[in-house]
């Protein structure tokens, strides 16, 4: 078993302060932070299958149908949706560039939790680890929702009640655990067969949309601009805003592929490098898909369909019985992003629970299946229930505010992931230019813009009426939610001090000079 490092945080062997340290070879492994075996199965999963769970667990499909009208819905941004998703790719690929240079030095399943524990301390590590959480809880209505919209679409009844929504909502949340429970190998099998069932489906949409806008000039259709993917061509600063707040939405999820680096092939390399690829493939099929509904529909299609801007377009493009295949990739996008939403919060509840932030019965694994077994039956019971809560008080305006105030947790964790690298790296940003750019400066621009989408995000949604529900204490509904959320991690923190406090002694940390020398961190020699 991998046995931590027993040096003092921050103190390299052999070394004095100013004290030049040797470099690592390929046959001795860097002296990164050597990370606890948790019992998870090693080498479970290969670079492709990383990449695979990093882009499904997006899902491409579902957050473009419901986010790309609202962004055309922004007053001022016209036809420049596209630019709007080529903007917020930047920022984006410089946290992954954070999540690359961190999972590299400490390889741990709770990510940003074990990350901003080490750079910034265990109280700021605890709420990273929190928000993580609250994300992930707070997107399963919405996930599950749909997918339970979508199935009975699927099979040609467009108006179901509340009632069958939820019960066969509630059906893949259950179904999904389950996977999720038996292993990471039958999570990244399902993986791939409902992300290549999707992808499938968006770009032959795609392309068939586009040699009909160029060959037949269907009604309210418009050929494609170079000004589209222009930002600097939006009539104001606040429409680009307001577009990024939305489509901040769209990229969220790329990181959990490296949640599951423990159980990943090259465990110290490969998942970070998955997770700046997931934002590649992202960008381009977002701008493909983007661009082709766009062209076909016109903008006043997408502004007019906010909820799904695929399926009214379904019939023009493909035709009917076809149309159905848009149904099932939004279907099994939804459904796939259930999976790979469970699957990054069991861990890191699971790391968690192994440095005693929270209880011990979550740092469980399966003795046969090697999966995080009571925090994959937790989140689902957790989901399951939320879901419940939220159909029963108001199925639409609840579900749908909690969906909003993801942009507020989102932006909080991404950012901080940005801030940690460039706090945790600190003493080698100066040792060459790579290291400040890539390291330093990346990190920390990602951190700013998703810092500023924060504050962007608290001073839109806390207007009375920002949300679909009504107002709480005078503050938009979204805002209420992201509140009680912060206020009941306040709670369980503070208790788990009380009554474990081993983990809030924890001191902050610097990395290893060693991690940058070319050999892979985090292994024991």
């Amino acid at each position: 078993m991998n046995r931590p490092s027993r040096r003092p945080p921050g103190r390299r062997d052999n070394e004095t302060e100013g004290t030049t340290v040797e470099s690592a070879s390929l046959a001795e492994p860097a002296l990164g932070i050597q990370v606890e075996d948790k019992g998870l199965k090693k080498n479970a999963i290969s670079f492709v299958s990383n990449i695979v769970i990093g882009v499904a667990s997006t899902a491409p499909a579902y957050s473009l149908a419901a986010t790309l009208g609202y962004i055309a819905l922004v007053i001022g941004l016209g036809a420049h949706s596209p630019a709007v998703i080529l903007v917020c790719f930047f920022p984006m690929a410089a946290i992954a560039a954070a999540y690359y240079y961190m999972n590299r030095a400490d390889p741990d399943c709770g990510t940003t939790f074990s990350w901003m524990t080490r750079a910034m301390g265990p109280w700021a590590g605890w709420q990273g680890g929190w928000a993580i959480v609250v994300a992930d809880v707070l997107v399963m209505p919405s996930l599950a929702s749909v997918a339970g919209v979508y199935s009975f679409s699927l099979f040609g009844n467009s108006n179901p009640s509340t009632f069958d929504v939820t019960t066969v909502g509630i059906a893949w949340i259950v179904v999904m655990t389950v996977i999720c429970y038996i292993g990471i190998e039958i999570s990244a099998r399902t993986q791939r067969l409902l992300l290549a069932m999707e992808f499938t489906t968006l770009v032959v949409f795609a392309v068939v949309a586009l040699i009909k806008v160029y060959a037949d000039h269907p009604a309210h259709s418009i050929q494609p601009s170079a000004s589209w993917f222009n930002p600097f061509d939006i009539s104001s600063i606040s429409a680009l805003n307001g577009g990024i707040l939305l489509a901040v939405f769209i990229y969220w999820g790329w990181d959990s592929g490296v949640s599951v680096n423990e159980e990943t092939e090259d465990p110290s390399t490969a998942p970070g490098r998955a997770a700046i690829v997931s934002t590649f493939v992202l960008v381009a099929i977002y701008l493909l898909v983007a661009t082709a509904a766009q062209a076909f529909g016109g903008v006043h299609s997408l502004a007019a369909n906010p909820g799904d801007v695929l399926a009214p377009l379904g019939k023009g493009v493909l035709g009917s019985p076809l149309d159905k295949l848009l149904v099932i990739a939004v279907l099994s996008s939804a459904s796939a992003s259930t999976q790979t939403t469970i699957l990054p919060t069991a861990r890191t509840t699971l790391s968690m629970a192994r440095m005693k932030a929270i209880p011990s019965a979550f740092g469980n694994v399966h003795p046969r299946f090697l999966s995080p077994g009571f925090s994959t039956i937790w989140m689902g019971t957790v989901s399951t229930l939320v879901y419940v809560l939220l159909s029963v008080t108001s199925p639409v305006n609840l579900i749908g505010d909690a969906f909003t105030s993801l942009a507020l947790t989102i932006a909080f964790y991404y950012g901080f992931t940005g801030f940690a690298c460039v706090i945790f790296y600190r003493r080698e940003l100066f040792k060459s230019v790579k290291n400040f750019i890539y390291i330093g400066v990346f990190p920390f621009f990602g951190g700013a813009v998703l810092t500023f989408v924060l504050v962007k995000a608290v001073l839109v949604y806390s207007k009375p009426h920002a949300g679909f529900a009504k107002p709480f204490l005078g503050i938009g509904s979204p805002i209420a939610i992201a509140l009680a959320s912060i206020i009941l991690g306040i709670v369980f923190m503070f208790i788990q001090r009380f009554t474990t406090p081993e983990f809030f002694r924890r001191k902050p940390e610097v990395v290893d000079a060693s991690v940058l020398a070319g050999a892979p961190a985090g292994r024991s020699s």
